[in-house]
């Protein structure tokens, strides 16, 4: 094992020892395999690559200060790849099953858990892939289920810190009653363009708003967005935003906090009202935003004045940051200890 520099990871992809694998086979799966190759033996005619019929998740483990390696809520992980599957035809993996892998591959590459001092974690990332070969658009007969882990530092290099966003009108991450409420490639691959636009523009991020009327705010690139204003975390409701496990878990933080939660629709004009917004999710958990810029009304809302994370993002992000290292209680039942 080469010596990693674990302060000054970036979220990207470092080779591992083990990943698990699981075959879907004449109508049910097969046992748990252990296997050190980083490839799929894939036939070129696989559902998955010609119809998109794939899913992912993606999770984290913490090494935490007691010693002990703990995940988190990965039944809710579990849960929104089974509805995925449900979406897409495809079998579901059962949630014990599931639990069972992820804790398996953390163990095999335990030595591959950044400790706990560097901000690093080790990124895991369970796919579920159609893997028959057919040129007619139907549903795979077989499937392979994998998990893979690999260490990473923050998502965005400057890590609890804001970050600009910009609306964009001439993209959509999903349509309404599409796969936006999935977790599937498609969604990220409708997003690449817009992403890039948004780089070259000089953000971090695009800013989706509905697609159907471009009024309503949706999710902030691959992040669920919130806002906060009066004592009151605001979150968008729409069928074509992820579930997203962390804003989930910021919402029930945000009520044990003494706040009012709110999923609605937000029309774009009330983001001037918002004392503080951010995205969240599993790789960044929140990024604050410092403004969202709108290009064709010329409009800038601004969150951030000097630049740093407001009160309550602050909170919530200490908050969850802490319950997952076990430093805080876990009064929820969230974490699980797969290390000892």
């Amino acid at each position: 094992m080469e010596k990693i520099d674990w302060k000054n990871l970036s979220f990207g992809y470092i080779k591992t020892d083990y990943n698990v694998r699981c075959y879907y086979r004449d109508g049910k799966w097969g046992e748990v395999e252990v296997c050190s190759e980083e490839t799929i033996p894939m036939h070129m005619a696989a559902v998955c690559l010609h119809y998109g019929q794939e899913a992912f998740e993606g999770m984290k483990a913490y090494r935490c200060p007691d010693g002990h390696v703990r995940v988190f809520r990965t039944e809710e992980n579990a849960a929104r790849m089974q509805a995925t599957a449900r979406g897409l035809l495809m079998p579901e993996v059962p949630t014990e099953m599931f639990n069972g892998m992820i804790d398996r591959v953390v163990r095999l590459n335990e030595r591959w858990i950044p400790p706990y001092e560097s901000g690093a974690t080790l990124y895991i990332r369970p796919l579920l892939i159609g893997t028959s070969p057919q040129v007619g658009v139907h549903p795979s007969r077989e499937y392979l289920f994998v998990i893979f882990v690999t260490p990473v530092g923050p998502y965005f290099k400057g890590g609890f810190s804001t970050n600009p966003y910009v609306i964009t009108r001439d993209y959509d991450r999903s349509a309404p009653l599409g796969t936006g409420c999935y977790k599937v490639g498609g969604n990220y691959a409708a997003s690449l363009k817009a992403n890039q636009w948004a780089h070259e523009q000089g953000y971090s991020c695009e800013f989706y708003l509905d697609a159907k009327e471009k009024k309503y705010i949706d999710e902030c690139g691959a992040a669920n967005f919130f806002g906060i204003k009066d004592n009151t975390y605001v979150t968008p409701k729409s069928t074509s935003i992820l579930p997203s496990v962390t804003n989930k878990s910021l919402m029930q933080l945000a009520e044990d906090l003494g706040l009012k939660v709110e999923r609605r629709q937000i029309p774009e004009e009330e983001l001037a009202t918002f004392e503080e917004a951010g995205a969240c999710g599993t790789a960044a958990v929140i990024s604050p935003i410092e403004r969202i810029d709108d290009p064709e009304t010329g409009r800038s809302y601004v969150f951030s004045k000097d630049g740093k994370p407001g009160p309550i993002s602050t909170k919530l992000f200490n908050k969850l940051i802490a319950i997952q290292y076990g430093i805080e209680p876990d009064v929820h039942g969230w974490t699980r200890v797969v290390i000892d």
